[in-house]
């Protein structure tokens, strides 16, 4: 047997606690349903499908949690990035309108399941804040509180005094406060999530690619290296990494998202006295800018935050002088500042920044393009696309079915993506017009 692929070093690697081996599939197997990708996605939907007296499997080119779900953030945010409550309502009808539901429902939907499960996942409900970052942004941050306000949102709008105690940090100039939102450190998400499913009936083979899916009489068959599965339905929860261990899995699938590297970081643990002043109440942020300033304190008091670079040429320590500038802005508290963990991870980024949801053929679903805010959103969809492949559209009710259109100059717009970082930050520092 070949050795288990160790996930990509990052701190939730560091901290997380090893797992049971869940050898490749080998020989023939058959499954209810086939699920490729053990992400929240597909993690979520083998759980609600194993809840449901269905045996699903789930095949896993790396290891659990290997991609964006265990190396990202771990922020847990009830809105989407630039989808914004009327847009979805507006282009998708009532269909809209229940995904709003879902999106603004997401971030509770993700910490019941953890509370349900008893999963070990360093969960804190303690809310999501998203500070403007310069004084005309409050106009932008009291619209949004006011359109998921009218959706039954807990969303509150804070004024500068508000933001300031709330932040530790005088740096903001009023803050969109969501209560459902908080943090967790996903990949022991992930690894729970998967240990939940387990539990249920589900099976999950890690080191386990899928090189080929074809139509099998009223079902598919998945061929791996060691292996084939057939199944009645199949779910690829790939998005950013659809072609990275298959290129020629899902082409045209793979061509509807771009892959955009995110850097992630953590600091030392803070000191306890320091740690109290920094979010006091423990929130998970992320700010109003298109170059992205987000943080959070996790379970040992890191400040683990992040950013974005053109290229990830001496990456590394382009990032450590990028954030630490930034924390030394916002946080002077914090005095000097050292970074133990530095890693990146790919986001899938779609043309029109929504989240897209597939039938590919009889049985075959999918959904691609979590822009940033794949967590909440990812485990809130599971229960919704089980339903889907079980063939219950009203349990589906929220799942806006469009097309798959690729991006025209795909393999350009790939590499030149993060050249748009430049043209945000112009954005962020322009005042909005009046």
């Amino acid at each position: 047997m070949t050795a288990r692929t160790p996930h990509p070093p990052s701190l939730w690697a560091a901290v997380s606690p090893p797992t049971p081996e869940r050898p490749p599939l080998t020989g023939d197997a058959t499954a209810d349903v086939a699920i490729v990708g053990a992400g929240f996605t597909g993690l979520s939907t083998a759980l609600a499908l194993a809840a449901r007296g269905v045996r699903p499997v789930v095949l896993e080119a790396a290891a659990v949690g290997w991609g964006g779900s265990g190396r990202n953030n771990g922020q847990v945010i009830p809105v989407l990035s630039k989808a914004e409550p009327d847009e979805l309502e507006a282009r998708f009808g009532e269909t809209g309108e229940r995904l709003v539901a879902l999106i603004r429902d997401s971030a509770s939907i993700l910490f019941d399941l953890v509370r349900a499960e008893g999963i070990e996942a360093e969960a804190e409900q303690t809310g999501w804040v998203q500070p403007a970052h310069a004084p005309d942004r409050v106009r932008v941050s009291a619209a949004r509180v006011e359109a998921w306000a009218k959706r039954g949102a807990p969303a509150q709008m804070l004024d500068r005094e508000e933001t300031t105690a709330l932040m530790g940090s005088s740096y903001w100039h009023g803050a969109m406060l969501n209560p459902t939102g908080g943090s967790i450190n996903p990949l022991r998400l992930a690894q729970g999530m998967a240990a939940a499913a387990e539990r249920h009936g589900a099976t999950v083979h890690e080191d386990t690619p899928v090189s080929r899916l074809e139509r099998a009489g009223d079902g598919w068959r998945l061929e791996t290296p060691t292996g084939r599965l057939t199944a009645r339905a199949v779910l690829l929860a790939t998005n950013a990494y659809t072609d990275a261990h298959a290129p020629g899995l899902a082409r045209r699938l793979a061509r509807t998202v771009v892959p955009v590297p995110s850097w992630q970081m953590a600091t030392e643990p803070l000191p306890d006295a320091v740690a109290k002043t920094v979010t006091p109440g423990r929130h998970a942020v992320s700010d109003t800018r298109g170059d992205l300033h987000f943080f959070r304190l996790d379970a040992r008091n890191r400040l683990v935050t992040g950013g974005a670079l053109v290229t990830k040429v001496n990456g590394t320590e382009r990032i450590r002088r990028l954030a630490t500038a930034r924390v030394a802005r916002m946080f002077p508290q914090i005095g000097p500042v050292g970074f133990t963990h530095i890693w990146n991870g790919d986001i899938g980024i779609t043309w029109d920044r929504m989240p897209h949801v597939h039938r590919l053929g009889p049985g075959l679903w999918t959904w691609i393009g979590c822009n940033g805010r794949g967590v909440a959103l990812s485990v809130a969809l599971g229960p919704q696309l089980a339903a889907a492949l079980l063939g219950d559209r009203e349990g589906a009710a929220a799942l806006p079915v469009t097309d798959v259109h690729p991006i025209p100059g795909h393999a350009l717009g790939r590499r030149l993506a993060t050249l748009m970082l430049p043209v945000y930050r112009r954005r962020d520092r322009r005042p909005l017009p009046a």
